[in-house]
């Protein structure tokens, strides 16, 4: 099988090391229950509401509680971090894909979406710094379709230097399509699958 011999290869918790360091800032509205979870056996008086999200930075998915006649649009972004937020009293808990709402599993992808494209400069450097894993496998091999035909192209395209955006990538690799897609497909199949072998943008 054919070699990446012009590329260095690289183990995969070099390029995670120093994403794990840092904390969600903002993140982003999967779903809001006005009424808290519908399992909840309380009184609705009793009954507080509260918002499924995602982070930005790491994909992490956390529950979160809103302050006192707080309520959010999907696919809102909000302040989570230090100090004083506007719409966010507190983080409840960090969740499993699992413990998403129906509405919250939908939309992930979505969102996802929207917070690649919105971040371009950050996520194009998930083509232009991939490298060989092995002698047999390469990051972009790691792509949700991405074959080895694609692989080789984005990796020969390169040589005449970096992709500047996404309409670089596509306008100078025939048959590559919506990377912005391909990236949130990846993301989010890292967070469904807490056990898969090689992440590349989460925890």
């Amino acid at each position: 099988m054919r070699g990446y011999p012009h590329e260095k290869r690289g183990k995969m918790e070099k390029s995670t090391a120093g994403r794990q360091k840092r904390k969600e800032i903002y993140a982003r509205i999967l779903d809001f229950l006005h009424y808290g979870h519908l399992d909840d056996g309380r009184p609705v008086y009793q009954k507080k509401p509260l918002a499924q999200a995602v982070g930005e930075e790491q994909f992490v998915l956390i529950e979160l509680s809103p302050k006192k006649d707080k309520v959010f649009e999907l696919y809102e972004r909000v302040y989570i971090g230090e100090g004083e937020r506007e719409k966010i009293d507190h983080v409840i808990k960090r969740l499993r894909y699992e413990e998403l709402t129906p509405t919250a599993r939908v939309e992930l992808h979505y969102v996802l979406v929207i917070i690649v494209e919105e971040n371009e400069e950050r996520f194009i450097k998930a083509f232009n710094n991939a490298k060989p894993i092995t002698t047999r496998l390469h990051t972009l091999d790691l792509f949700p379709g991405i074959g080895k035909k694609l692989m080789w192209a984005i990796v020969e395209e390169r040589k005449k230097g970096e992709f500047a955006s996404f309409d670089d990538l596509t306008k100078r690799v025939k048959g590559l399509h919506h990377p912005e897609k391909i990236l949130a497909k990846r993301i989010e199949d890292e967070i469904i699958d807490e056990h898969i072998k090689y992440r590349l943008f989460t925890p």
